[in-house]
């Protein structure tokens, strides 16, 4: 992931979505042969040389200042968010690049604590790249029993791209998976270097064509708090609060709690899930069924982004019942490292 190609594609795409109107500019009456804004237009909204802004787009090292990238971040009319990945591939930190470990990355006691503690509502630790670090058991409950994965495999993007229960469990699942992407890829400007963020890009970009798209409009997001609506197989639909908290001695590990608004058919539903939960195990296991069978995509090979179903819940069940198959999430708190 080099960070001066990074660099001129994420300029390339800010400025094409831009309308010279937008801006202020007159629009030359529809003749213009490329999207958004021209290089010497957004040279101009900045106050910097056609030559300067150019080369900076042709991801051509320079010693670009803060004033710069400020002028910059203005005319292009970024968010906080993207201001802030702008700066990262612009000013990279100095020295030597560093690979991130490949190793899973630990969990703060501290966090494992706060999971045990949050037993009646679902919560989990998301690290770099969207690993899932840890979970409790209603998180595991509402989305995938990701103890029961190798660690290769605890990652929020291949659950979402890789799991086929996921498109029916979230309502919205394109406008979720869009932001999935966008935040990985404020990941990958903050890691450029990591090669587990690498391998998980390059295999979805291979093996998924949502992906590949939505991958390649070099969008950025930060999850930080919002709502998610679910169509979870055992307790029906359910519209969930979260929010996301970055430690501030370590911004690569963050909380995700869910929460429902009170006295909502939300937490009545959660409650349900709880009651599931605590229900004795059925003859099957708490992990039947975790059988990897190809998904309607088909295997790629044995590193290739398998579709494979869900390990948590795999039955579509609309109320309460009897979970004679449906596998249940591990009893297990949290992860192991």
């Amino acid at each position: 992931m080099d960070r001066n190609t990074a660099l001129g594609e994420f300029l390339r795409s800010r400025r094409a979505r831009i309308t010279p109107r937008q801006a202020g500019l007159s629009d030359d009456g529809g003749s213009r042969r490329v999207p958004g804004l021209r290089r010497e237009e957004v040279a101009q909204l900045a106050g910097v040389s056609v030559d300067y802004y150019v080369r900076l787009e042709r991801g051509r090292r320079l010693n670009v200042s803060e004033t710069v990238l400020d002028a910059i971040s203005r005319a292009l009319r970024l968010d906080p968010v993207e201001r802030t990945h702008l700066f990262q591939l612009a000013k990279p930190t100095a020295g030597r690049p560093r690979r991130t470990a490949t190793r899973p990355q630990p969990v703060r006691p501290g966090l494992r604590d706060l999971l045990r503690i949050l037993d009646h509502t679902p919560a989990l630790v998301l690290g770099r790249r969207l690993d899932v670090l840890a979970s409790n058991q209603m998180a595991r409950a509402l989305l995938t029993d990701f103890d029961a994965l190798p660690h290769r495999e605890r990652n929020l993007v291949r659950f979402m791209f890789c799991d086929e229960t996921a498109r029916s469990l979230y309502t919205h699942w394109d406008t979720h998976a869009q932001d999935i992407v966008a935040s990985l890829r404020r990941d990958a400007g903050r890691h450029p270097h990591d090669p587990l963020l690498a391998e998980l890009v390059g295999e979805l970009t291979i093996t998924d064509e949502d992906f590949r798209r939505w991958w390649a409009d070099q969008n950025v997001y930060r999850h930080t708090h919002g709502s998610k609506h679910f169509h979870h197989p055992i307790v029906g639909p359910l519209t969930l609060n979260y929010e996301s908290l970055t430690l501030p001695a370590d911004p690569d590990q963050r909380l995700s709690v869910y929460t429902a608004e009170a006295s909502s058919s939300s937490e009545e539903a959660l409650r349900l899930l709880a009651a599931w939960i605590r229900q004795p195990e059925t003859s099957h296991g708490p992990h039947a069924d975790h059988e990897t069978p190809a998904g309607p995509r088909g295997a790629v090979g044995d590193s290739g982004c398998v579709p494979r179903a869900g390990m948590g819940v795999m039955e579509r069940r609309q109320t309460l019942g009897p979970t004679a198959g449906v596998p249940k999430p591990s009893s297990r708190e949290t992860n192991r490292d």
